[in-house]
């Protein structure tokens, strides 16, 4: 049984949402390089749209850790100096949300709940989409419980395992999850 994928038509709320997740973990140095992740993600926009787009993020061009200058954006909550993202940047704040807020996991075939201290679930919720594990399909938060949902039928386990290793260690795990 294959996964079956129906996509609303991109709105441009959407469309923000993926170009900001794709400056987060991409060191995109152009439009055109921005436009060919977008495209590879099945959303084509013009090269006029996308410069829109980055003005109303409030994107603009930093040197990155290669040294090269690359679009960022400005950085969650009221810190408005533009960030330059890397994978490793926000597994490292996951692994130190883990340590500071999981309280358990538990898994059933390709589910995985996570309990948190009350009002802690969406912000932890958000930390867990914003590193972009391809194995995640998604995360649904409430106060204190995220139910977390995995691509393969048996993935709840191991994912269950590897955000607790990262609660007991406040590390990241390397070519763990991906």
């Amino acid at each position: 049984m294959s996964a079956v994928t129906h996509a609303a038509p991109p709105t441009k709320t959407a469309r923000h949402a993926r170009v900001v997740g794709l400056l987060g973990t991409h060191q995109v140095r152009s439009q055109a390089e921005l436009a060919e992740l977008l495209a590879a993600e099945g959303l084509h926009v013009t090269q006029g749209t996308l410069s829109r787009d980055l003005v109303e993020l409030g994107a603009s061009r930093v040197r990155g850790t290669s040294g090269h200058l690359v679009y960022a954006v400005p950085g969650d909550g009221g810190d408005r100096t533009p960030f330059v993202g890397e994978f490793a940047t926000f597994e490292n704040r996951l692994a130190r949300l883990c340590q500071e807020v999981l309280v358990s996991a538990e898994s059933s075939a390709n589910l995985v709940v996570l309990r948190t201290p009350p009002g802690a679930a969406q912000y932890f919720a958000s930390a867990i989409d914003r590193v972009g594990w391809g194995s995640v399909l998604g995360t649904i938060a409430g106060d204190d419980t995220i139910l977390l949902i995995t691509r393969s039928p048996g993935g709840g386990e191991q994912l269950a395992r590897d955000l607790m290793q990262m609660s007991e260690t406040g590390k990241p795990l390397t070519g763990r999850v991906e």
